[in-house]
C-alpha cells in the first residue's frame, strides 16, 4: 500500500525553495539562501550529506586544484589547510559549513517526481522515504511505500555530475571469478596486494587508483580506450590564472606545449594525445585532463601497464581485448564514470536539462530554466562553477521574491 504524506505548508510557502541533493552543490545553495534569509528544504536520498565524499571515494583522494578554487560560497578554507586539500580536511570543512549555516537536510528521501503546477505556480515534489540508504527493499517495504509531497515556488536540481555509478555491459563479466567493483567501492590498494588488477577507464580516478594499487604492491594495468591530456598541478594552476586574461584556445596551446616538454612522447607508452585542447574538451564534453600526481612515472618505468584497446569479452579470469591480446586478472576496477537520472523524475522541462542531466543553455546562462527551475554544479566547472551557480540562484530568487512583494509578477 502506498502511503502519501503532505508536508505541512508554512505561511511563507510561496517563497520556499526545494533543493534536490545535499552534496557540495546543494550545500552551497543552502548556504547562499540562508545568507539571504530565504527558506528552503533540502532532500537527500542518502543518510548523510556529501555522501560521495564520505562513503564512496578512495582514501588517498586529494583536490587536484588549489584550495582557493574549491571553496563553497561565503566561507573560506582555514589558512592552516594545505594548498591541495585531502578528503579528510574537506569533510571537516563541510561539517563546519553545515554547522555554520545550520543546514538540516531531510535524509533518505528519493525524489520520484517533480512537476510544475501552473494553477498554483508551485513545484510539487514527491519523495519516497527509504528505510535504508542502499534501497534494499524487503517484502514489507514493497507493501508499505511511504511518499512525502513537498510544495515550493522554486526548484533547484543539485544532484551533481556524479549521481549514479556506471558499469558498461561486457560479455562474460558475470562469470569473472575475481572481485569486480566500481571506483566508488574502492578504498585502498592494500586490499589488492600482490594481485593483478585491471583498471577500466583512464580518467583521473582510474590513473590515481592505478597508482595507489602499484604503491601497495599490486600489479596494475589500465585500459586507455581514448586519448587523454597529461598535465601537472602547476600547469593547471597556471591555466586557471591565464584563463582570466586570455582565450581558452590560447591557454590550451600553452598547456599542450608544456605537456609535451614535461611528459614527452606518450604514444610509446600506449597513450594518445587528443587533437582538441584540454580545457576546450573539459567544457564541451566534460572530459577532464589527467592531473598527474605520480602515475606517469609508474607508467614510464613499466610498473603500470597501459592497454590501449577495448574489451572484446571475458572468459573466466581472462580478458580478451579487441586488438587480439589477452590477459589474466584477479580483480577489475571500473572507473567508468556516472550517469545522471534527473530525466526519470523531472517532468515538464524541455528547456534547461538534456536527457543526460546536463544543461542545454550554454555557460554562463546554464543555471536558470523556466518556471523557477534552476540547476547547480552541472556546468562542468567544478567547485568554482558550483559556487557561482549557487550565488546566482540565491540572488535571482531574492529578486523574484522582492518583485512579488512589491506587486510585480
Amino acid at each position: 500500500m502506498k502511503k502519501t504524506t503532505m508536508v505541512p505548508e508554512d505561511d511563507d510557502d510561496d517563497e520556499v525553495v526545494i533543493i534536490v541533493g545535499a552534496g557540495p552543490s546543494g550545500l552551497a545553495t543552502a548556504g547562499s539562501l540562508t545568507r539571504l534569509s530565504i527558506p528552503y528544504v533540502i532532500l537527500e536520498r542518502e543518510d548523510c550529506f556529501a555522501s560521495l565524499w564520505k562513503k564512496y571515494s578512495y582514501d588517498r583522494l586529494h583536490f587536484h586544484l588549489r584550495k582557493q578554487f574549491c571553496e563553497l560560497p561565503h566561507m573560506s578554507f582555514p589558512s592552516s589547510f594545505p594548498q591541495y586539500i585531502p578528503k579528510s580536511l574537506f569533510l571537516q570543512y563541510l561539517n563546519d559549513y553545515v554547522s555554520h549555516f545550520q543546514i538540516r537536510p531531510v535524509y533518505r528521501r528519493t525524489v520520484e517526481s517533480a512537476s510544475y503546477d501552473g494553477a498554483s505556480r508551485r513545484w510539487r515534489v514527491k519523495a519516497k522515504i527509504s528505510s535504508s540508504c542502499n534501497n534494499n527493499n524487503n517484502n514489507n517495504d514493497k507493501d508499505n511505500i511511504n511518499i512525502e509531497e513537498y510544495s515550493g515556488r522554486f526548484l533547484v536540481v543539485a544532484t551533481g555530475e556524479t549521481a549514479d555509478p556506471f558499469v558498461p555491459e561486457i560479455k562474460g563479466l558475470d562469470g569473472f571469478p575475481g572481485s569486480v567493483i566500481h571506483s566508488t567501492q574502492f578504498k585502498s590498494g592494500k586490499e589488492f596486494r600482490k594481485k593483478k588488477v585491471l583498471v577500466v577507464g583512464s580518467g583521473n580516478s582510474g590513473m590515481e587508483i592505478a597508482l595507489d594499487l602499484t604503491n601497495h604492491a599490486a600489479k596494475a594495468s589500465i585500459l586507455a580506450r581514448s586519448p587523454v591530456h597529461f598535465l601537472s598541478r602547476g600547469m593547471v594552476y597556471l591555466a586557471l590564472i591565464l584563463l582570466k586574461h586570455l582565450p581558452c584556445k590560447m591557454v590550451d596551446s600553452v598547456l599542450v606545449m608544456l605537456s609535451k616538454l614535461v611528459y614527452g612522447d606518450l604514444t610509446k607508452y600506449g597513450i594518445e594525445r587528443p587533437t582538441e585542447g584540454p580545457f576546450y574538451m573539459k567544457v564541451k564534453y566534460g572530459k577532464y585532463p589527467i592531473i598527474d600526481v605520480g602515475t606517469y612515472e609508474k607508467i614510464k618505468t613499466g610498473e603500470i601497464q597501459v592497454l590501449p584497446a577495448e574489451i572484446e569479452n571475458i572468459k573466466d579470469n581472462v580478458v580478451l581485448l579487441k586488438n587480439g591480446m589477452s590477459y589474466q586478472f584477479d580483480a577489475i576496477v571500473f572507473c567508468t564514470g556516472f550517469k545522471r537520472s534527473t530525466h526519470s523524475w523531472l517532468e515538464g522541462d524541455d528547456y534547461l536539462l538534456n536527457d543526460d542531466g546536463i544543461p542545454k543553455p550554454s555557460y554562463p546562462n546554464h543555471w536558470r530554466g523556466r518556471k523557477n527551475l534552476y540547476c547547480v554544479g552541472l556546468s562542468r566547472r567544478g567547485f568554482y562553477g558550483a559556487k557561482e551557480d549557487a550565488q546566482n540562484i540565491a540572488d535571482n530568487i531574492k529578486l523574484i521574491i522582492s518583485r512579488v512583494k512589491n506587486g510585480y509578477k
